[in-house]
C-alpha cells in the first residue's frame, strides 16, 4: 500500500474505496531497463463489495497487500469533460505482512 485508503461515495448512491499498490517492475523488462530508473508501478484499485470496502479501509500505508481483480478502463465526469481512469477493481484482497506502526 503506498497511501491511505479512500472511501469514495458517488452520485449514484453507490461506495467505493481507493487506493494504491506499489508493483515492482521485473528487472529483465524492457520498461524496468528504460533511462527514467523507475523501479515500481504505482498502480490504482478500486473495491465496491461492501465486505471489500471493510476489509480495505482498515490498511495503512507500508502493509505488503495481495490484490486480484480485472483491470478496466472507467469513464466519468470532471470538470464538465469526460475522464478515463485505468485501474485494478478488486475480486480478493488480503494483507500478506503489516506495516510496522507509525
Amino acid at each position: 500500500m503506498t497511501s491511505v485508503p479512500v472511501v469514495v461515495d458517488l452520485p449514484s448512491g453507490d461506495a467505493l474505496v481507493s487506493f494504491r499498490v506499489s508493483v515492482p517492475r521485473s528487472p529483465g523488462s524492457a520498461r524496468a531497463s528504460s533511462t527514467s530508473g523507475q523501479r515500481v508501478d504505482s498502480i490504482p484499485c478500486s473495491a465496491w463489495s461492501p465486505a471489500l470496502r471493510r476489509r480495505i479501509a482498515g490498511w495503512r500505508p507500508g502493509d505488503t497487500v495481495e490484490v486480484s481483480g480485472a483491470v478496466c478502463c472507467r469513464f466519468y465526469q470532471a470538470g464538465g469533460a469526460t475522464r478515463s481512469r485505468v485501474e485494478v477493481v478488486v475480486s480478493s484482497a488480503r494483507i500478506i505482512r503489516r506495516s510496522p506502526a507509525a
